[in-house]
């Protein structure tokens, strides 16, 4: 089975916009007060064996509370169930270190409440748009852009910058896809340059970006001058969540597109190893051990983030694997040092961010280019591999390079 989202700009009316800002408050008012009574809880009676405060406990609580307040019953029951869902998942991430404490939901910081799949449907009303109906909601446009596949697992209606949207959860099979006898390609992520393939094609983000941050640097600076509290200051603030989020959209686009065309032409890509969350970490340090170079490596870590290594990482994967492709991860040391003409490694090769000059041979290249090079040779090295299919689904380590399992599990971001 493969997992999808399908999300659409909704169109509602005015009373249906009001009945989702009552939906959303409902649901966080539930989530709130559930993660205090969860609090309460734990000071009074961590101690004790007897009971456990999990979603059933919870869930029961919230029939008495439904039946209490009329205002709260007015709220269907599902999404006020889901909120608690999400506080029990919350906690179980918690526990096993995979997240910090929960926090506190806020009002206008991501608006959203869940249904089931089963407790909407949806008709298409002509080529541009469908309805969904919602539970004690009703019929609502949205403009259909691509077409829903699959089973319906779950619905989500959420605000964003730019309006409302809509997501559909949901499940597909995947069925048995031919192995994929397209080419190899190696892959080199960068900063200047955000893509560079090792047959010399370069691909940038869009240009647009960088006016969008101009414009969203110069709203900052507005919103900053504005008295914190006042309608103005709101005004300021909700330009710059437009700017940024039309910049998302852009990214997100770009790696659509930019993938798709990769995934359409190559059956094997080829990436270095990064750990990106690594890579952008903080240099500012302590006050015992300062850090060095903090304003510089910030401005790296923002470069590294607006590039969306990772984010293209992911929809690439998704996107070979409906095709039969392969995500191979190699080992990234020395990939930008080593000559692609004579294997020779030597740091002064490259002259600059962008010439690559061999100390050894003389060869000549850009330097992401020959990156790329090295990338996709050192993952062809590692191919004497007997095995083809590990089910724990984790990549093996041979011969200093990283090859992704056959069938991984969605989270490996290999053949997922």
């Amino acid at each position: 089975m493969i997992h999808r989202a399908f999300r659409y700009k909704l169109a509602p009316t005015s009373e249906q916009e009001a009945l989702f800002r009552q939906f959303a408050g409902v649901v966080r008012l539930v989530y709130n007060l559930a993660l205090e009574q969860r609090r309460d809880w734990w000071r009074h009676y961590q101690r004790q064996a007897e009971g456990r405060l999990n979603y059933v406990a919870q869930a029961r609580e919230l029939t008495a509370l439904r039946a209490e307040f009329e205002w709260i019953a007015q709220v269907h029951v599902t999404p006020q169930q889901q909120a608690l869902r999400d506080l029990d998942r919350a906690y179980a991430n918690f526990f096993a270190g995979r997240a910090g404490y929960p926090s506190p939901r806020k009002k206008g910081v991501n608006d959203a409440f869940r249904f089931q799949g089963r407790e909407v449907e949806v008709r298409r009303l002509n080529g541009k748009w469908s309805t969904v109906r919602v539970p004690k909601i009703g019929w609502i446009k949205f403009r259909d852009t691509r077409s829903l596949r699959g089973r319906l697992m779950n619905v989500t209606v959420s605000l964003s910058a730019n309006g409302w949207h809509i997501a559909f959860a949901c499940e597909i099979e995947s069925g048995k896809v031919a192995d994929n006898t397209l080419p190899a390609v190696g892959l080199d992520r960068g900063v200047a340059n955000t893509l560079t393939l090792s047959t010399g094609v370069h691909l940038h983000m869009p240009a647009s970006l960088a006016v969008i941050e101009r414009k969203k640097r110069r709203a900052q600076r507005v919103a900053s001058r504005r008295k914190r509290g006042s309608m103005r200051h709101a005004k300021a603030r909700r330009r710059v969540a437009r700017l940024q989020a039309r910049a998302a959209r852009i990214r997100q686009d770009w790696r659509h597109r930019s993938s798709l065309d990769i995934a359409s032409r190559f059956g094997t890509v080829v990436l270095e190893h990064l750990a990106t969350r690594n890579m952008t970490r903080s240099a500012k340090g302590t006050i015992d051990a300062p850090g060095k170079n903090v304003r510089q490596k910030a401005g790296l870590n923002r470069a590294i983030l607006d590039q969306g290594w990772h984010g293209f990482e992911t929809v690439l994967a998704y996107k070979l694997e409906e095709r039969g492709g392969y995500l191979c991860k190699v080992d990234p040391r020395h990939t930008s040092q080593t000559c692609s003409a004579c294997g020779t490694v030597d740091r002064e090769s490259r002259e600059s961010q962008a010439v690559f000059v061999c100390r050894t041979c003389g060869f000549r290249v850009h330097a992401d280019h020959n990156a790329a090079i090295n990338i996709l040779r050192r993952n062809t090295a590692s191919m004497l591999v007997e095995e083809r299919h590990w089910p724990s689904g984790e990549a093996r380590t041979i011969g200093g390079a990283m090859r992704l399992p056959e069938n991984p599990p969605a989270s490996a971001g290999g053949r997922c």
